[in-house]
């Protein structure tokens, strides 16, 4: 048997041991749990003398095994995230490069326009609860939006005139 000192100093070894085994900090926390209560509620079977870090390793070393094959049984056949996952589908590198020119363009605005942007644009507040966040008459709102979308589409290089029928950001 083993006193509960000798359990806890073996606890961060076990640590580095369920990391390893489940590549996760949450998992390995689960297991680690799990394996520390399993290895008290056993304790009358350990016997004095033997390494304790052996054996409490064994108990976690069976436990997860055991839950992996249980998972693999169980949760893969009625598990959507599979499916989900073959659906996901990440944007194009032309929006990625697009909207890192925006975040730029935005970088040389002045304050004001930004917070207008942000607010309209990102946000999707109305003109008139911006008018009231921001303290300002709804024709302010506008006119400063109106100023800001100009300003990132020249800081984007684009022709303001031609982008001028788009009334979204």
């Amino acid at each position: 048997m083993f006193s509960h000192h000798e359990l806890v100093r073996e606890m961060p070894n076990l640590r580095r041991f369920a990391i390893k085994l489940t590549r996760n900090n949450c998992d390995a926390d689960d297991l680690l749990q799990s394996t520390m209560l399993k290895s008290l509620e056993s304790r009358r079977s350990f016997e004095r003398g033997s390494n304790l870090f052996g054996w409490t390793s064994r108990i976690m070393y069976n436990a997860f095994v055991s839950h992996y094959r249980r998972s693999v049984r169980f949760d893969t056949q009625y598990d959507p995230q599979h499916y989900i996952d073959q659906e996901t589908v990440e944007p194009d590198q032309e929006i990625k490069v697009e909207l890192d020119a925006v975040l730029g363009a935005m970088t040389q605005l002045s304050d004001d326009h930004r917070e207008i942007l942000a607010q309209v644009c990102v946000e999707g507040r109305r003109y008139a609860e911006v008018s009231e966040l921001l303290q300002l008459p709804v024709g302010t709102v506008r006119s400063r939006l109106s100023r800001a979308r100009e300003a990132l589409l020249l800081a984007l290089g684009q022709d303001a005139e031609a982008d001028a029928d788009c009334s979204t950001c």
